[in-house]
């Protein structure tokens, strides 16, 4: 049997009253044989002996990122070291870590997971990856390779994020150290059986416009129904000169993958972050030729909206926890409030569902899982779970 509960701590300055609330919340709760930490916390939590400190002496280990705001039961904060604990006494945990990405992704991470998994005896029933935000990747190269490597697991996880301008702090956690370039993940084996969601914003809040990719290369689209990126927005009057990609933040592309081969029906929403001097768009995840490409609005309300209503469905019967990340535009959404959907998120969850809420730097979830087949994704703008 898997049982879950959260931890949390405000402790930035002293390590041991840190470990201290910890380990109390841990004693109340009682770990079975086999267990693993899903570590999340503010980026200044790096920059103290804190992080290091309490998981060296954590009776398990911990991976994760740094984000910029969280909720679990009992606590909704910025400045913020929480803890989702997985134990079970018939599941297994392995962690690992890659080397450095920066100039290959494929490479280190067949590698760290023949290491890891070594002599496991099958797929693992689940994979939990948490990237490093290296800009010069499409958030697609993660669960891409994931699946390449182990093609029947379902991969869910973040990337890694903070709360600066430029994302310059962000950075992954292993067991107390933190690192801008490498991942860390788990490996989990045994009687574990994950159900995944995501919630994204309401089709009302669509715009009647709707084209096909006819030029793409990755993450950039240079074509629109025969035309540039750029000129095809400015026809629908969406943009007027090449520096109002940033207009566009608030408003999703929908990726619907019609011709893949591997399509599920479920469409991925995309950030346009630029547009080129040649009137091509570049997007934080990939948008393949002959694919439908859908605008919306996005509103506080519109994301509120989704979150309220993902978690009523989700807790409506038991679950034993619930690890959920939302894309920090998200968050951007919030205006004035950068706590409003964390706290609406833990307004809804009820008190006998443990659960860790964080924000991600793109989301990495199946969004669905066909003939023993998960189609691992990579998300934007999105509210991603893993319900156990």
């Amino acid at each position: 049997m898997l049982r879950c509960t959260s931890l949390h701590t405000f402790e930035l300055d002293d390590a041991e009253a840190a470990l201290q609330q910890l380990q109390q919340q841990l004693d109340d709760f009682g770990l079975l044989e086999h267990s693993v930490g899903i570590l999340m916390c503010h980026a200044e939590f790096t920059h103290t002996d804190v992080l290091d400190y309490v998981c060296s002496h954590l009776p398990f280990e911990t991976v994760g990122v740094t984000t910029a705001s969280q909720a679990v039961h009992g606590a909704t904060g910025e400045l913020l070291l929480t803890i989702f604990v997985i134990t079970a006494d018939d599941a297994t945990f392995r962690v690992g870590l890659t080397d450095c990405l920066q100039d290959d992704v494929e490479g280190p991470t067949a590698a760290a997971f023949a290491k890891t998994a070594d002599d496991a005896g099958g797929p693992p029933a689940l994979i939990l990856a948490f990237p490093p935000l290296l800009l010069q990747y499409a958030g697609d190269i993660y669960p891409n390779v994931w699946s390449k490597l182990a093609p029947t697991s379902p991969v869910f996880g973040t990337l890694a994020l903070d709360d600066t301008v430029a994302f310059s702090e962000s950075e992954t956690l292993h067991n107390g150290s933190h690192y801008t370039s490498r991942m860390p993940f788990v490996l989990c084996y045994g009687n574990i059986h994950p159900r995944f969601a995501v919630a994204t914003i309401d089709q009302s809040n669509m715009m009647p416009y709707s084209a096909e990719i006819t030029d793409a290369d990755g993450p950039i689209i240079h074509g629109i129904n025969n035309t540039s990126a750029f000129d095809y927005f400015k026809s629908i009057g969406l943009a007027k000169s090449s520096d109002d990609a940033s207009n566009f933040l608030f408003m999703p592309l929908f990726i619907d993958f019609t011709k893949r081969d591997d399509y599920d029906g479920v469409p991925v929403m995309r950030v346009l972050t630029q547009f080129t001097d040649n009137g091509s768009a570049v997007l934080r995840g990939n948008a393949d030729v002959k694919s439908v490409v859908k605008l919306s609005t996005f509103t506080q309300e519109a994301v509120l909206e989704s979150t309220r209503a993902f978690v009523h469905q989700v807790t409506r019967q038991p679950i034993n926890g619930l690890l959920s990340f939302s894309c920090i535009i998200r968050r951007m959404a919030m205006q004035s409030d950068p706590l409003l959907e964390a706290n609406a998120f833990a307004a809804e969850m009820p008190a006998q569902t443990p659960y860790m809420f964080g924000y991600a730097g793109g989301e990495i979830c199946p969004t669905s899982q066909q003939s023993g087949m998960p189609s691992n994704r990579f998300h934007n703008y999105t509210l991603v779970n893993l319900i156990l």
